[in-house]
């Protein structure tokens, strides 16, 4: 596919528009939810979503910005092998009202070899989600290797997640080029999966120079009508302040700069 060129500015709106705009600090309480929902609020435009605690889900569902889907996560972070606790976290969502669950893949028992157990938890999540966008959290950078990452992507779009998403923001690495190219190339090549599943990259993006990598590897392997909030995301909390730098007009941001 030909590369799409696009000004920083221009990238800086599609991140906007495909951001997940995240809190997932340990010591999150209600009132860091509301603070969060009036940052999303932002004169430069809204993010697609809101991700938070379950616990806090039906908070943002309350103080999110009209448009403003919410997420909230399950199995999270660890990514355990206790499915009540991942159906409890799913059910607290669905709850609350919000509109999507980024669940964890139990990826240490993948990679123990433990697909069955894989596989139990995020259908049984699935039904118990059902109508709701499911994102399943790969934690790629704990599988590292190409085959894992594939081996997982490939269970995940078996058991009907609407989106593949690289990491829980938790682990020491987290989305990488590499990990968005092997999961992007998963999608593309099941022909169930390519023109509906989406990608979502998570921890790590903080520029928009970091989000321009990762719309080009979307456009690349999906095509530009996939580089949209419906079939990409970027889960990130420090990425908006680098957004409003530029569509702001302040800073050392170059509007003439191609990317």
């Amino acid at each position: 596919m030909s590369k799409t060129h696009r000004t920083e500015a221009d990238v800086a709106r599609l991140a906007l528009a495909c951001l997940d705009l995240t809190s997932l600090n340990d010591g999150d309480r209600d009132a860091d939810v509301i603070a969060l929902c009036q940052r999303a609020a932002g004169a430069q435009g809204t993010p697609a979503a809101l991700c938070v605690w379950s616990q806090l889900a039906r908070v943002a569902v309350q103080h999110a910005p009209r448009g403003v889907r919410v997420a909230a996560v399950a199995n999270f972070p660890d990514g355990g092998t206790d499915l009540q606790r991942a159906l409890a976290d799913t059910e607290r969502i669905v709850q609350a009202g919000a509109h999507e669950v980024d669940v964890v893949l139990p990826y240490r028992a993948l990679l123990a070899g433990d697909d069955k157990t894989c596989s139990a938890l995020l259908r049984a999540v699935r039904r118990a989600c059902a109508g709701l966008t499911l994102k399943v959290i790969l934690e790629t950078g704990e599988l590292r290797e190409p085959s894992w990452m594939q081996r997982a992507a490939r269970l995940a779009l078996a058991e009907g997640a609407d989106f593949l998403k690289t990491s829980s923001g938790k682990t020491p690495i987290s989305a990488t080029p590499e990990a968005a190219r092997c999961l992007l190339g998963e999608i593309a090549a099941d022909a169930g999966a390519r023109s509906r599943v989406g990608f979502k990259a998570a921890g790590g993006i903080r520029t928009v120079a970091d989000a321009a990598r990762y719309i080009e590897l979307v456009d690349e392997a999906l095509g530009p009508d996939a580089v949209t909030a419906k079939r990409f995301r970027i889960g990130a909390s420090a990425l908006l302040s680098d957004i409003e730098r530029v569509l702001g007009g302040t800073g050392a941001a170059d509007p003439a700069a191609r990317y």
